[in-house]
């Protein structure tokens, strides 16, 4: 994570599109890294593109997919579930180069989307897997990614490679019992490889700050808008000030993470899990990387839908908000047991004080509104006995009130501070 993987494809995918060897790009990732790939293009493609993410149920990712035109370089994103649902029109697309990012997700030979990628990967002239864990399980997880990028490297039946690496024996004879040639099988893998650490990228700044775009389900969409245009003619038909302002802007970003409290009863509401998803995959790129996670979030309802998504990955994990008693033991076992993985942590309780350095990498899940909270945070990690690069990495709903939050964030601003003269900004009109 945050060594530039994406930039580096992109720049590839260009260079090829020039030279006219490509004029297809298919991309396969997470759902919730979709949208990243829309906005990195938009960002650093100097070249002539048209790019569609596949969205909505499969009749309509299938009409676009057939839809696909216009000039420049055709690219079309697309999530690991619904590529091997649409294999056959992907097949007719027929895509020149096809990139599969976090490319453990097809590590499993016997999986719809793995073999999907296989026959996909027969069709398309150029390859590339996107991966900070080719391992994860153990190394016969490299046969299903390389037999999508090149199968000449271990082969096409997973029987033969296994019974070239791994030795078999326990129970029936049929259990791995250990592995054997990985001198060989290293080199093959790196044959057509190229890795970098973060902590190794001399030259990249010691802090690394990433945006994750979420895109919000329809309905979800919907809830925030209808909350945007109340609280806009709440302001209009009221005295504006600082006050009022910050309560509709509460209101909106409580729904961007995900939940909402109706006015009367104070009951929440889960509306959306857009936020949620994206930080599961998250988790799962630390935890095949071996790096524990701080995860901040503002409000106690995002804190508890973490917390029970945690439970349900059975991953351990320390925990402080407002009503936690016994703060210095939950950092304690963060910083010291290697079996806890991520610290959730309230930001407005997190902020100060607290040394988070066993984590490298900081998960903005929410912010609030005060710049000294944001940097207070941020030093959680990036402070004295931390002996890596800090990536912080911040899930930012798309066309929200989370944008305009973390622009002024950026500008080293309280969004306090601005609401009186600019609130129309703020609330989006």
């Amino acid at each position: 994570m945050g060594t530039g993987k994406t930039l580096i494809t992109i720049g590839i995918a260009g260079a090829l599109y020039q030279r006219q060897e490509v004029k297809r790009m298919l991309v396969v990732c997470p759902k919730s890294i979709v949208s990243v790939w829309r906005d990195e293009f938009k960002k650093f493609a100097g070249f002539d593109y048209t790019l569609a993410a596949l969205e909505g149920n499969s009749l309509k990712k299938a009409d676009t997919l057939r839809h696909t035109a216009g000039t420049g370089l055709q690219v079309v994103v697309v999530n690991y579930e619904s590529a091997w649902r649409l294999e056959q029109e992907i097949q007719k697309w027929r895509p020149d180069m096809i990139v599969c990012d976090e490319s453990s997700k097809i590590k499993n030979p016997q999986a719809k989307q793995a073999k999907a990628l296989h026959n996909l990967g027969k069709q398309a002239k150029y390859k590339a897997i996107l991966t900070g864990t080719p391992i994860t399980n153990s190394p016969l997880d490299f046969f299903s990614q390389y037999k999508f990028l090149d199968d000449s490297i271990f082969g096409l039946s997973f029987y033969r490679f296994r019974a070239r690496y791994a030795i078999i024996g326990g129970y029936g004879n049929h259990q791995i019992i250990g592995y054997k040639n990985m001198a060989e099988l290293v080199e093959k893998a790196h044959s057509i490889a190229y890795r970098i650490k973060l902590e190794d990228a001399v030259e990249l700044p010691d802090k690394i700050d990433e945006i994750r775009s979420i895109e919000l389900e329809k309905n979800a969409r919907q809830i925030y808008e209808s909350i945007d245009k109340d609280s806009y003619a709440e302001l209009i038909q009221g005295e504006v000030t600082t006050r009022n302002v910050l309560t509709r802007l509460l209101r909106l970003s409580q729904c961007t993470g995900g939940f909402i409290r109706d006015d009367v009863g104070g009951i929440v509401q889960e509306v959306s899990r857009a936020k949620l998803d994206a930080l599961a995959d998250l988790l799962d790129e630390c935890e095949e990387q071996g790096k524990k996670a701080v995860v901040f979030a503002r409000f106690i309802p995002e804190i508890e839908a973490i917390e029970k998504m945690l439970k349900k990955r059975k991953t351990e994990y320390s925990v402080i908000h407002g009503g936690i008693k016994d703060r210095s033991v939950q950092v304690e076992r963060f910083q010291k047991d290697s079996n806890v993985k991520v610290f959730v942590g309230q930001l407005q309780t997190t902020g100060m004080g607290l040394t988070l350095t066993a984590a490298s990498v900081a998960i903005f899940y929410s912010l609030d509104f005060s710049y000294a909270n944001y940097e207070q945070s941020r030093a959680r990690i990036h402070r004295i006995g931390q002996t890596k690069k800090c990536l912080y990495i911040h899930l930012v709903a798309k066309n929200t009130v989370d944008e305009r939050v973390m622009e002024a964030l950026k500008h080293k601003g309280d969004v306090a501070k601005l609401i009186v003269d600019d609130y129309k900004k703020l609330t989006g009109e």
